[in-house]
C-alpha cells in the first residue's frame, strides 16, 4: 500500500492477530505510539438495528473496545447471519474478569439477570490475553443495552464486557444478494 501512496499500520487487538499479521507483512504499531487511530476494521457477533453491538467471542473485547475507542470511525463487517432484532438473541454477552475473586463478580452479574458461565475448554480455564477470564453471560432479552453496559462495568472485578454500544460507524453486511452498507 505504500506503493499506492498509504501509509497503512494496524494496531492488532490480540497476540494472535499481531503473529498473523506479521506473517503476512502487514507493519503494525502500538496505542502507546499511535493513541488515534483513523479507522478500526473489524467484526462483531450481533449487529441490532441502531448498530449496536456484541463482539468478544474471540476472547479480545477489552483490546478491542480500547482500539474501538481510540479509532474516529469503526467499520463492522459481518454476514447476514449476525444481524438481530434485539442484543442478546443468540450470543452471549462476553465479560472480562480478573481471577481474583471471580466467583464474586459471577454472584454480581447474575443479580443482574445473567446466566454466568466461565469460559473453558477441555477442562482448562480460558484466559485473555491479559491473563484474565471470561464470563459468557446471558440475559433474557437486552432491552437498554446501553444502561446494562453501564451496569455491567459497574460490578467489582469486571474488566470490560462485549456490549459496544454506539461505537460502529459503518457496518457492512454480506448475503446472497451482494453487500448492503448500514450507517449510523
Amino acid at each position: 500500500m505504500a506503493q499506492d501512496g498509504f501509509d497503512v499500520k494496524g494496531v492488532p487487538t490480540s497476540i494472535a492477530t499481531a503473529n498473523l499479521a506479521k506473517e503476512h507483512g502487514i507493519a503494525l504499531t502500538s496505542l502507546e505510539e499511535c493513541p488515534t487511530v483513523d479507522l478500526t476494521i473489524d467484526g462483531a457477533d450481533e449487529v441490532d438495528p441502531r448498530l449496536d453491538l456484541i463482539k468478544g467471542m474471540g476472547g479480545a473485547l477489552f483490546r478491542e473496545k480500547l482500539v474501538a475507542a481510540a479509532s474516529r470511525r469503526v467499520a463492522i463487517t459481518v454476514d447476514a447471519s449476525k444481524l438481530v432484532k434485539r442484543l442478546g438473541a443468540r450470543s452471549p454477552v462476553p465479560v472480562e474478569v480478573h481471577p481474583f475473586g471471580w466467583k464474586v463478580t459471577k454472584a454480581r452479574l447474575e443479580a443482574l439477570g445473567a446466566a454466568a458461565t466461565l469460559r473453558s475448554s477441555g477442562g482448562a480455564t480460558i484466559r485473555t490475553d491479559n491473563d484474565n477470564y471470561i464470563l459468557d453471560c446471558r440475559f433474557k432479552g437486552i432491552k437498554d443495552a446501553a444502561r446494562l453496559e453501564r451496569e455491567i462495568n459497574d460490578v467489582p472485578g469486571v474488566i470490560e464486557n462485549g456490549l459496544f454500544v454506539g461505537v460502529a460507524s459503518l457496518v457492512f453486511v454480506a448475503g446472497g444478494k451482494g453487500v448492503r452498507t448500514l450507517k449510523r
